[in-house]
């Protein structure tokens, strides 16, 4: 798989990457650290990041990085550039270089994102009902 990046924590899957996909992948990881408590695991090959199930993700490929949630589809409120689909309520914001971030609204996402985790549980697991 080319978009792959075989790293063991988020440090390292942030030092695999180079230019433009390093400095994005970096503003969105420090912006979900900073917003709520979660627990950054590797899995799929890109970061996810758990509270009461999974949460979000953040993904460097070689031509985009995705910031993806599992309940985005109620948070295109906050960010409206959030692309619907998949399972979960799943939605995605497709950065390409040159793409602006916010960090308020960054954190905005990830914090929401928590609280949705929170008041109706892990999506995950739901889903199997």
């Amino acid at each position: 798989m080319k978009n792959v990046i075989i790293a063991a924590d988020g440090a390292e899957y942030l030092s695999a990457l180079n230019g433009w996909r390093h400095e994005c992948v970096e503003t969105l990881r420090n912006a979900v650290l900073k917003a709520a408590k979660f627990e950054e695991r590797i899995k799929w090959g890109h970061l996810v990041y758990f509270n009461n199930g999974p949460v979000l993700f953040i993904r460097a490929e070689e031509q985009r990085v995705l910031f993806g949630f599992w309940r985005g589809q109620r948070l295109r409120k906050i960010e409206p550039r959030l692309k619907p689909g998949g399972k979960y309520e799943m939605a995605t914001l497709d950065l390409r270089e040159g793409d602006l971030l916010d960090s308020k609204v960054l954190r905005k996402l990830a914090r929401d994102a928590v609280a949705l985790n929170q008041e109706f549980g892990d999506p995950t697991v739901l889903a199997k009902k």
